[in-house]
């Protein structure tokens, strides 16, 4: 049998490159960047997979995807059987193959990047994702007898969806809860349409609903219905509101006009529609001249945003270097290609007004020294460095917290020091009895596909509790 080191040797080097809109067209509009790969692409990327006899990506994947497995039915040109295998583990393949940080997690583990580029795992996930929905349309997954036990969900983001897919497929009635007026969470109000277009998140969220899942939306949890509440109705229930509470920095002229929240920027932005203003009734102020703070996934996010409500310039801000910015690499490179300019090593002091609205952001140069616990090195100011950078919009995307709002209101659950939900990372099981949390709300900022993880743990749990549970009456 051919050992992988001698299968690599005639494999090619790198991914096949895939399609995307040209840098200058898609500047000013919102439609979807990269464009996904034809048969012959995706059958020819996945003829690059090792077909690995210990394969480690898929220790990489937070949902245990059998990825060499997809890859193979993909290069005999199977593609409903790589769809098959891939929902086996996954409900929402085509919005992981879009936004999953591929290259820190199944694709970091894969063998053949010890010499090249790693397989395009994500972007075969997507293109198996892809090709079902123009092949098959809506494929509705079989669901078990149903068991007579009620379980609510609250929050639609990745995790609460996951944890509803299952326990559905288990034949549990499921009702999710929604505050928003749509469903879908982070996945409709923070990420851009460019990156994950709202008809895809539409698309998983259909087949839920139509495996019987109900959606209540605008039911503020904490507000207008408590836990205890609805544990009186329910049999057991999964909190997955995610950590949406926004993170400011303290600094003088916060306060002012023009200064935004990322989590208010980007959802006036995706959620209600507003760069389709006066179509949709919610204005957004369109910057001429936007500073964004941070360097994550969503500041790339109200970066590009920005720059496509008509901004003339778009400068991120920054306080380490490009080597320890932590948004996508795929992401970096496409905001620099559309003109994104970042000013590095770089940290705001103060935002400076006229009258009460923006018109600069003082900023002082980092110099970079020892590592610090995060294994980055820690930034501190270089005195009289302080330089002005002109702006009338500056968006604040430095993190979020936990919302407190269900924490607050509910008798005796846990939360650690930082008001996160504690939880037990496989089960998912909380202080209260019935009363099961996972995703952000517990591990603050993450992934999606680790928000998904959280959300199948705690249904293979809630399934054994709600199977030695006797039947409310």
């Amino acid at each position: 049998m051919e050992t992988e080191s001698k299968k690599a040797k005639s494999i090619l080097p790198k991914k096949t490159p895939i399609p995307e809109q040209d840098p200058r067209a898609r500047r000013s509009n919102f439609d979807e960047v990269a464009l996904g790969y034809t048969p012959e692409m995706a059958i020819r990327e996945a003829g690059r997979c090792l077909q690995c006899r210990d394969p480690q990506c898929i220790a990489g994947c937070p949902v245990n995807v059998q990825i060499p497995m997809f890859i193979k039915a993909i290069r005999e040109d199977n593609f409903t059987r790589a769809i098959d295998i891939i929902k086996e583990a996954n409900l929402m393949p085509a919005v992981c193959g879009r936004v999953c940080p591929q290259e820190s997690q199944c694709e970091k583990l894969c063998t053949l990047s010890k010499r090249f580029e790693p397989v395009g795992i994500g972007r075969l996930e997507r293109f198996a994702a892809d090709h079902e929905m123009q092949d098959r349309g809506l494929k509705v997954p079989v669901t078990e007898p149903r068991s007579g036990r009620r379980v609510a969900i609250v929050g639609s983001g990745p995790s609460g969806l996951t944890c509803a897919y299952d326990l559905a497929r288990l034949g549990h009635t499921v009702t999710i809860l929604e505050a928003l007026h749509e469903p879908g969470g982070v996945l409709v109000y923070g990420i851009p349409e460019f990156r994950l277009p709202k008809k895809i998140v539409a698309r998983e969220i259909e087949i839920l609903k139509r495996m019987g899942v109900e959606i209540k939306t605008n039911a503020v949890v904490g507000k207008l219905i408590s836990i205890d509440e609805i544990m009186d109705d329910f049999d057991a229930c999964y909190i997955g509101t995610g950590a949406g509470l926004p993170r400011f920095m303290g600094i003088e002229g916060e306060n002012l006009n023009g200064v935004y929240s990322s989590n208010e920027f980007l959802t006036r932005i995706n959620l209600m529609r507003a760069y389709r203003f006066p179509e949709y009734d919610t204005p957004v102020k369109r910057g001429d001249r936007v500073a964004v703070v941070g360097g994550g996934n969503v500041a790339m996010d109200a970066a590009r945003t920005a720059l496509r409500l008509g901004a003339t310039g778009v400068v991120m801000i920054y306080r380490r270097s490009l080597a320890e910015l932590p948004a996508r690499k795929e992401e970096v490179h496409h905001a620099q290609e559309e003109g994104i300019h970042f000013e590095l090593c770089t940290n705001p002091v103060r935002i400076i007004g006229d009258r009460g609205t923006v018109v600069a952001i003082e900023c002082v140069r980092m110099d970079l020294c020892e590592l610090d616990e995060s294994g980055r090195r820690s930034p501190k100011p270089v005195a009289g460095s302080e330089f002005r950078i002109p702006a009338d919009t500056v968006i604040i995307a430095v993190g979020t917290g936990a919302h407190p709002l269900i924490p607050q209101s509910t008798k005796n659950l846990s939360v650690n020091s930082r008001k996160y939900i504690v939880a037990d990372e496989e089960t998912g099981r909380t202080s209260r009895d019935g009363v099961y949390a996972g995703g952000d709300i517990v591990t603050g900022s993450a992934t999606v596909i680790s928000a998904m993880g959280a959300g199948r743990k705690a249904a293979r749990a809630m399934h054994k509790y709600l199977m030695q549970k006797k039947l409310k009456p």
